[in-house]
Order: structure tokens, then C-alpha cells, then sequence
């Protein structure tokens, strides 16, 4: 025959979509055209599959009079990259009449070498969910994306070498009297969700009581928080500690989180079984930090879901970018507009700011003097505007510890210890919210009609939250903030009602001399 169709995909942002790749070839001079709005990447496929199919000891496109035409539909959906060479190599030879397969319910993903091998891609887990729910029964994939590609249920993965193994393969399930060469499935991949290590434990910091608390209190109620304090006080290991006392993600979150990266290129191994950490210096550009581009790709936020953001030298960054981050700290999602279009990321993280009082570090300190001029200094506290300063839960002092305290032997809680409260708070909040309509993982996701629903107060507590939040000036974000947080702390003290001393422990953790 001169004519063959299979299936391939590409994922465009994140989310994924089937390629029809058909090949069609007529008598003539050479030519190898490939149409469909391929990019450069998806152009020169035609030197790498007449390579490959040269090499994988058949006979090359190059070396016949014929006309070749390559169409991947639809038209007019733009294509990159090089994931489309399995498919189209498999179809060249299939409509050439040198290989005889059955194509139906299956899609072909992979990059081909010149020697036929096939090379790793990005963005397969969330393709082979996409081939999952529209019903393929198999998917072909690189070799090395096979076990990423096999977190997915319910459809056959198959990890593949070289095109003449898949060749092999195909043509065993067409004859099933040509027995021995056919591949086997690639096993589901199971998830271990048990950390393996601990960069830095809860036991390695002397001191920072008020600090430890302020943490566990976040990962319980995925609360923001904010430090601040001189150099060298700890704020770096404290938000580094801080990854390990959040509870393990669930599998559909592990798959979200797995599939954003696999599409960004940053996945390293199979899957990402661990809560995400993002620490993007401070001088990372405003794109990178939110997402964007001509063709808008996510950056650090999204790249953060599920998990966290950690902004060291919060002030140091580009004032737009810390703006930037009003939307996804209040809407968990993050917008990008083009030309092209608008299109929203996901970004459900945690942030973690740490900053030090002023651009030398020493402002207010009885230890060293600051060197910093009244305008350098009103510049640096300007950068931090009041929106940013209502959606941040917890701002945290974090002091100088005295040399007698980072000697002394004294026996100091665990990681372990600080993350079985946590979970056990996690699990209070997901009975709560287990038959809401909407959505809500921890407390941090309540709006106004959420806390007026399912959190009740009663006299004394709203009049003395109401008379602290009139004396701090606190404006209405804010004061919904300070009712979420005390409903954690009263979930980490396992109490069914939000006491006062609950309210109290909340708004003292708003920041005093920036209070809105």
C-alpha cells in the first residue's frame, strides 16, 4: 500500500493531545515533505527516521524515486519537538508495504537516533493518562519513560529500545504463528511513599522554639509564612526542614505533580513521590519566576505545586514578581496572557519567605550597627506591598541564638515527631471536608463562605479576635486568615471547638510593625 496511519501525541502547556500522523507516498522525483505546522525540531525529523530506518537494515526513503508526504493532524495545531519519529517511521514502513501491522488502539511516542535507538522524552506520563482516557489499549514509549509511563492503570505500556524491536514486536502480534521476539508489558510502577532521608532534621536546630511552631502549625494548615532576622540564624535549614514534615502526597497528587515536570523537562527518575521544593534565586527573572513566554511555559510557581515555594531573600526580588504572586497565593492557580490566548497553570503551593530586616542584615540589631541609609532602607521594606504582606498566614522573627544554646547538649524534637502531628491534623481537616461540594485539602482553602459554613465561634472568642483585629488594624483578608489559622492550631490540639487561646496564638503571629 502507499498509505498508512498511526497515533502519536504531544502535550501543548500541560495538558496533552492525540496526533494523527499519516504517510502518503506517489511515484516521482525524491522529495520528504512534512506538513501540519511542524516547527524546526518536528522538520528535521526526515533526516533522523530516513537515518534510522536506514540503520535498522531497511532499505532508506532517500534512496527511491518517490514522493513522501508526511501529514500530522490536525492542521492547525502547532507541533514540536521530536516525539513524533517513532510514529513516523513506523507508518513510513508501513505504507511502503516493508513492515505489516495492525495500528489500531495504539500510540507511538519516541525520538529516534540515527542508529535506530530510541531517546528519552519529556511529557509522557501525562500522554499516556490522555491515551488511557480515550480508550488506546497500548502506548510505545522510550525504554527509559517506561516506568514513568507506567504509573498509569489501565492501559499496556511497553518500553522500547530500538525501532527494530518494535518492529519485531508489531509484526509478532500480526503473525501469531512468528513467536519469540514479542515484548512484554512493563509492570505498573509502584509508588514509595516513605522519605528516604533527611536533609535536615528538626533535631539539628538549637533553639527557634517560636519558629519550629510557627512551621508545623503551616504544614499542618498549608499556611504561607514568612521569616525574618538577621544572617545566619537559621532561616535557610529551618524552611529546608520544613519539606519533611508535610505529609505524604496522595497518588493522584503524585501524578499531578509527576506530570508537570515531565512536561517542564526537570523530572529526574520516574516519578516525584515527595512534596516538590522550588528555591529560584533571587535574582530569577519575573518570566521564570510566574511562567510565560510566546509560547507560555509554567515557572517556579507551578512548578511548586503541591508542595513549596521557597523564596530566600524575599525582598531582593523584582518587585513585579513578588506582586505576581497575589493571584496564585489567593486563587492557587496562575494566569498567563498572550496574544494567543489566556491559560491558567496550576499553583497549590506553600510559600516559604525568609528575609533579613534591611539589605546589610543588622537593622534593629544591639549587636551591630546598620549601615544601610534611610532610603535604601524604605526602598528594600517597600518592596513587600501590603497585598503580599495580608496573604502571607505567618510572619515569623527569627533572633540570633547565643552561642551557650548551639553548644548545649539538650535533647530536641524530632522530624518524625513534628510530622505525626501534622498528619494527624491533615486527617481532621479531610474528615471535615470529605462531603463538601468544593475541593478543600487543608484550611488554608476556605473563602468567607467556607468560614462562615463550617467554622463556628462563639461569643467570647469572635469579641476578643474582634477587639484584636481593631487594634491591628487588620483588614478583612486578613482577618479571615487569622480565623484559619486558628482553626489548624486547634486541630493540632485536637480540639473539636476554636478556643481562645487558639485566636490569640493566631494573630500574634501577624506582623507587628507592617500590620494592615
Amino acid at each position: 500500500m502507499s498509505f498508512a496511519k498511526v497515533y502519536s501525541a504531544q502535550t501543548t502547556l500541560l495538558t496533552a493531545q492525540t496526533i494523527t500522523v499519516e504517510v502518503d507516498l506517489s511515484k516521482g522525483l525524491h522529495a520528504f515533505s512534512v506538513v501540519g505546522l511542524p516547527d524546526k525540531g518536528v522538520e528535521e525529523s526526515r533526516d533522523r527516521v530516513a537515518a534510522a530506518i536506514k540503520n535498522s537494515g531497511f532499505k532508506s526513503p532517500k534512496q527511491k524515486n518517490q514522493k513522501v508526504t508526511v501529514s500530522l493532524a490536525p492542521a492547525d495545531v502547532k507541533k514540536e519537538g521530536p516525539i513524533f519519529d517513532l510514529a513516523i517511521a513506523l507508518a513510513y514502513l508501513k505504507a511502503s508495504g516493508e513492515s505489516a501491522f495492525n495500528p489500531e488502539g495504539k500510540i507511538f511516542l519516541g525520538e529516534l537516533s540515527l542508529d535506530g535507538k530510541l531517546r528519552r522524552i519529556n511529557g509522557v506520563l501525562p500522554l499516556t493518562r490522555h491515551a488511557r482516557h480515550l480508550g488506546f489499549a497500548e502506548i510505545y514509549v522510550p525504554a527509559e519513560n517506561a516506568r514513568e509511563a507506567a504509573l498509569i492503570e489501565g492501559i499496556k505500556v511497553f518500553g522500547v529500545k530500538s525501532l527494530e524491536q518494535i518492529l519485531e514486536h508489531l509484526e509478532t502480534d500480526a503473525e501469531p504463528d512468528h513467536v519469540g521476539k514479542s515484548m512484554a508489558p512493563q509492570e505498573k510502577t509502584e509508588v514509595a511513599k516513605k522519605f528516604q532521608s533527611y536533609e535536615v532534621d528538626f533535631s539539628d536546630i538549637k533553639g527557634q522554639e517560636t519558629a519550629k511552631r510557627g512551621l508545623e502549625i503551616a504544614a499542618a494548615g498549608g499556611h504561607n509564612i514568612a521569616m525574618f532576622g538577621p544572617p545566619g540564624t537559621g532561616k535557610t535549614m529551618l524552611a529546608k526542614a520544613f519539606r519533611h514534615i508535610l505529609p505524604p502526597l496522595s497518588f493522584e497528587k503524585i501524578l499531578d505533580v509527576t506530570a508537570i515536570h515531565s512536561v517542564a523537562g526537570t523530572l529526574k527518575g520516574d516519578m516525584l513521590a515527595e512534596p516538590p521544593i522550588r528555591s529560584p534565586h533571587h535574582t530569577a527573572s519575573y518570566v521564570s519566576l510566574v511562567g510565560g513566554g510566546t509560547i507560555p511555559k509554567p515557572g517556579e510557581v507551578t512548578l511548586a505545586h503541591h508542595g513549596i515555594l521557597f523564596l530566600d531573600e524575599f525582598a531582593e526580588f523584582e518587585r513585579r514578581a513578588i506582586d505576581a504572586l497575589r493571584e496564585p497565593l489567593e486563587e492557587r492557580v496562575m494566569s498567563v496572557s498572550r496574544a494567543r490566548g489566556t491559560v491558567q497553570f496550576p499553583a497549590r503551593f506553600t510559600l516559604i519567605a525568609a528575609m533579613n530586616p534591611c539589605p546589610c542584615g543588622h537593622h534593629g540589631s544591639s549587636e551591630k550597627n546598620c549601615v544601610c541609609s534611610p532610603i535604601t532602607l524604605k526602598r528594600y521594606q517597600d518592596k513587600i506591598s501590603g497585598p503580599i504582606i495580608d496573604r502571607v498566614d505567618i510572619w515569623l522573627e527569627v533572633p540570633r541564638i547565643s552561642h551557650q544554646t548551639l553548644s548545649a547538649e539538650t535533647l530536641i524534637e524530632t522530624t518524625d515527631a513534628v510530622r505525626q502531628r501534622v498528619i494527624k491534623a491533615r486527617e481532621i481537616q479531610e474528615k471535615r471536608f470529605k462531603k463538601h461540594k468544593r475541593q478543600i485539602d487543608t484550611n488554608s482553602d476556605l473563602n468567607a463562605r467556607d468560614i462562615a459554613k463550617l467554622i463556628a465561634l462563639d461569643d467570647r472568642v469572635t469579641k476578643t479576635l474582634n477587639a484584636s483585629a481593631e487594634r491591628l488594624g487588620l483588614s478583612g483578608r486578613a482577618y479571615h486568615r487569622v480565623i484559619k489559622l486558628a482553626r489548624t492550631i486547634a486541630d493540632l490540639d485536637g480540639a473539636e471547638e476554636i478556643g481562645e487561646s487558639h485566636v490569640l496564638e493566631a494573630i500574634q503571629y501577624r506582623p507587628k510593625q507592617l500590620a494592615q
